[in-house]
C-alpha cells in the first residue's frame, strides 16, 4: 500500500546564508568547549614541569624546552601555512565540522606548549648564565626574548580569542557559519605569523648553539 505525503516538504537548512544547521540534541551533548578527558594529561605535564623547575633537572627542562618548542613550531607552520589554505577553500558545512572537532583540542594544546615552552626556557637561560650582560652573545638571546614575547602576544590575544570565539559560537542553537569561517581565518593568519616568527627563533637558537 503506497503512502502519500500530504503538505509542502520539509524545510532545508539555509546554508547558502552562511548559516550552519542546527546542532543535534546528541552532538550538542557530546561538544564540550573544553575536551574534559584531556584535562589530566594537561595537569601531569604541567606538574611534571613544576617538578622539574623546583629539582633544577636540568635534562627535563631541557627536554620540555626543545619539545615544547618544536611541537609549538611545527604546529603553528601546518596550521597556518598547509590548513589554511585547504580551509579557506571548503564549503561553510565542511568548515564547520572541522572547527568542531580541532578548535577545543587546540584549545588546551597551544597554551601549555607555551607555558612550557617559555617556562624551562628561562630556567634554563637562567641555570646557564645565558641572561647575563656579561655572555658574549647576549644581544642574540634579548633577539629571542623579543620575538618570543611578540608570538606570545600574538597567541595569547589572537589566536586564544578566536578560538574562544569560535566554540561559544557552537554553543548556539544555530551558529553562524560566516562568522567561524572569518575567525577560524584570523586564528590561522595569526598561527602563520608566530610560526614564520618560530623559523627567525630557531636561526636565533641554532647562532646560540654553535
Amino acid at each position: 500500500m503506497a503512502i502519500t505525503r500530504t503538505g509542502p516538504p520539509p524545510a532545508l537548512p539555509d546554508l547558502a546564508a552562511g548559516h550552519a544547521p542546527p546542532v543535534a540534541d546528541a552532538d550538542a551533548d557530546e561538544f564540550r568547549i573544553v575536551p574534559v578527558r584531556a584535562l589530566p594529561v594537561v595537569g601531569g605535564v604541567l606538574a611534571f614541569l613544576v617538578v622539574a623547575i623546583v629539582g633544577n633537572w636540568l635534562w627535563a627542562l631541557d627536554f620540555f624546552h626543545v619539545a615544547s618548542g618544536a611541537l609549538w613550531t611545527g604546529i603553528d607552520l601546518f596550521v597556518g601555512f598547509i590548513v589554511g589554505p585547504i580551509l579557506g577553500r571548503l564549503p561553510v558545512p565542511a568548515r564547520v565540522e572541522f572547527a568542531k572537532r580541532f578548535m577545543p583540542k587546540m584549545l588546551l594544546l597551544m597554551p601549555t606548549l607555551v607555558v612550557c615552552t617559555l617556562a624551562a626556557g628561562w630556567q634554563l637561560a637562567r641555570h646557564l648564565g645565558t641572561i647575563s650582560s656579561a655572555y658574549p652573545h647576549h644581544g642574540w638571546v634579548v633577539a629571542s626574548f623579543i620575538v618570543v614575547a611578540v608570538m606570545s602576544v600574538v597567541a595569547i590575544g589572537l589566536l586564544e580569542p578566536a578560538n574562544l570565539a569560535v566554540l561559544f559560537e557552537f554553543k548556539k542553537d544555530r551558529p553562524d557559519g560566516m562568522l567561524i569561517g572569518r575567525l577560524m581565518r584570523r586564528f590561522v593568519y595569526a598561527a602563520g605569523i608566530t610560526g614564520a616568527m618560530q623559523v627567525a627563533t630557531l636561526v636565533i637558537m641554532s647562532r646560540l648553539a654553535s
